[in-house]
């Protein structure tokens, strides 16, 4: 017969309060109960470890260092089953995210600050990357959670939409440009750019979109990050071409222009790993996600 948590609580109860009958009484036993218990203990391990006389119940001299080490394997285990809980409960954990750098400017800080609001012990570490990054990150384990575009097809992987945004021209003030209501691509294929590298989901959208125009361009910059492309038009060096989640309203230097002719829209994803069960601290940041994604979609309407 194998020693039990039971057994080892009992033990430490008696040997703590040094008599059977309030140790039965702390631990909601009979005394019958808690003698079989330790008595079972004592089979379990083949050693004796109390001493039952006239004054008392006494640990052997190897129950007493038994004792000492049940008592902090004891407070381990009822330390590790709080923190479950805690978790369980939504109040501590950490949620390991990949996101789009567009989205981490705009949508994700306005999420954080409804998770902080409710669940000030969960923390959420985030790894900013290109969309193929994103995926790859996911696919290894590293981030349980991603926020990018459609990734590859891949059965280990499942997407479900969050939010979608469009493509804007990001005009420096002062520009002839600067206040029309949309801009048509070809005007744009006409002026100096600044785009993000091939490997972001953006600049496939602007390429595709661009050769379905049958236009080509060569960018005056090709940037990795957007507030680079975002600096350069507010210099007045160049039109950025990025997507609406990444342009703020109000931007000092900057004025936003949907581009029409044809309009460039992105679809937005989360994505996990298909049948992986969430931990409970990513079902709370999903909660706050999915109602940021929300909000924002209805201030776009």
């Amino acid at each position: 017969m194998p020693a039990s948590l039971r057994q080892a609580r009992a033990f430490v109860a008696t040997v703590r309060l040094g008599s059977l009958t309030r140790a039965a009484e702390a631990l909601g036993l009979s005394q019958p109960t808690l003698t079989v218990q330790l008595r079972d203990l004592e089979r379990a391990l083949g050693l004796r470890l109390l001493d039952r006389g006239a004054r008392g119940t006494l640990p052997t001299a190897e129950g007493r260092r038994l004792a000492t080490e049940f008592e902090r394997l004891i407070a381990d285990f009822d330390l590790l089953v709080t923190q479950a809980r805690d978790v369980a409960a939504q109040r501590v954990g950490t949620v390991r995210l990949a996101a789009l750098p567009s989205i981490g400017t705009t949508l994700l800080p306005r999420a954080l600050a409804r998770l902080r609001e409710r669940r000030p012990g969960i923390q959420v570490l985030i790894r900013d990357a290109v969309a193929r990054r994103v995926a790859a990150l996911l696919r290894t384990g590293e981030v349980e959670l991603a926020i990018g575009t459609d990734p590859e097809a891949d059965p280990e992987l499942e997407a479900s939409p969050l939010i979608t945004d469009r493509m804007v021209a990001a005009i420096p003030a002062g520009h002839p440009f600067a206040g029309r209501p949309s801009i048509g691509l070809a005007e744009l294929a006409g002026l100096p750019l600044a785009l993000t590298d091939p490997e972001s989901s953006v600049r496939a959208l602007v390429d595709r979109a661009l050769a379905g125009e049958g236009l080509s361009v060569t960018p005056a910059y090709e940037v990795t990050y957007m507030s680079t492309a975002l600096g350069l038009a507010r210099a007045g060096l160049a039109v950025a071409i990025l997507p609406s989640s990444a342009v703020e309203d109000g931007l000092p230097g900057v004025t936003a222009a949907p581009i029409a002719g044809p309009e460039i829209r992105r679809e937005i994803l989360l994505i996990r790993r298909a049948g992986r069960t969430l931990s409970p601290a990513a079902e709370a940041f999903l909660a706050a996600l999915r109602e940021a994604a929300g909000q924002e979609a209805d201030q776009g309407n």
